[in-house]
Parts: C-alpha cells; structure tokens; sequence
C-alpha cells in the first residue's frame, strides 16, 4: 500500500513551490518506513495521512466547508487514511458517513489526489503534523446534506457552501492554511 500511495502523490500536478515541497517531503516520508497511519487519537504517530473530501459545486464555483468542533476551523469533510485503505477509498467514505453523499468525483486521475499539504494541526488537538491528500467531488449546491447524522453532529457544528471568491477573500485563520492555494489551484483547474 506504501507503494501504491507514493505512485498516486507522485501523480500530481503541482501548483506552485509550496505544493511542490509538501510533495516531496510527503514522498520521502512515505518511503522512510515511518508509520503513515493513525493508530491513535489524535497523534499516534505524531504525523498521519489525511484524506480530504472536498464537495464543489463546479456550475456555481462553490465549496462546502464544515465548522469543524476540534480544528475550530472551516474545513472540507475528510478524515484519516485506515491500514490497507487507499486515500481514494478513504475520502469516499468520509463522505458518505459524514454528510450522507455518494461522492461523483471531478478532476479525478486515476485515483490521484488533486491537491498535496501538509499542515502542523490547530485548535482542540493541536500540535501534530497531517499530510492532507485533496480530492475532489462534484455535488448540487441546492441539494442538502444529511446534517442530522451521527457522525456529523459529533464532529461539525453547521455547514455552508461559499464561493471562490468568498473564500480568497477571508482571512486564511478562518480556514487550513493551505485552502487559499486549493482553491486557486481549483479556479485554474476548472477554466
């Protein structure tokens, strides 16, 4: 599985210098043979995979970003990369068992994230390092999530579609500090 996810994140396209060092650290990491999976909450080992399941509606240019209890930040659904899962695999279920969505992917490249960060985690857990693989989903803005779920009350409090725009317009402490990136590097992907 090493492997496999090494090959995806070498798939990427960067979008700029940042991308391109969270990358190759990401890489060098993966094939040191440090432990890439959480083991246990919240940072066993001290540095993990994340999968991020961003929902775009790519008609409206929107994002939907949750008002996430424990980063207290805006952030895409997602979560950890399970042993023996690959990322792909991952950010599919974090969708379906967060918000109820069977996830229709965009921009997807055989299984490649669109987007590679790395990110030293903030609020209620804060302190240890996540490699965030981005991948990218299309869903209806109009459509509502299920926002009654189990999963979805435990970690979330609310959720809202914003526009590009919108959100390169906040300040990058409302958001991971790498959404600014994504979501130029997403405007450029869908022109």
């Amino acid at each position: 599985m090493r492997k496999k996810i090494s090959d995806l994140i070498s798939k990427v396209d960067p979008f700029d210098q940042a991308e391109t060092a969270h990358i190759k650290d990401a890489l060098e990491w993966i094939l040191s043979g440090a432990e890439i999976f959480k083991i246990k909450s919240p940072d066993v080992p001290p540095k993990h995979l994340v999968s991020y399941s961003v929902l775009v509606d790519s008609k409206e240019k929107k994002i939907l970003l949750l008002n996430h209890q424990k980063a207290l930040l805006l952030l895409p659904s997602g979560g950890h990369v399970n042993r023996g899962e690959t990322p792909l695999d991952a950010a599919k279920r974090e969708l379906s068992e967060e918000l109820g969505i069977e996830p229709k992917p965009l921009l997807e490249k055989s299984g490649a994230p669109f987007f590679v960060s790395q990110i030293t985690t903030v609020g209620l857990t804060a302190g240890h390092v996540d490699v965030d693989l981005w991948y990218v989903f299309e869903h209806d803005s109009g459509v509502p999530i299920n926002d009654k779920s189990d999963e979805f009350v435990r970690e979330f409090n609310g959720y809202k579609w914003f526009d590009f725009e919108e959100i390169l317009s906040m300040p990058i402490e409302n958001f991971d500090v790498n959404m600014h990136r994504f979501v130029r590097k997403l405007k450029t992907a869908l022109n």
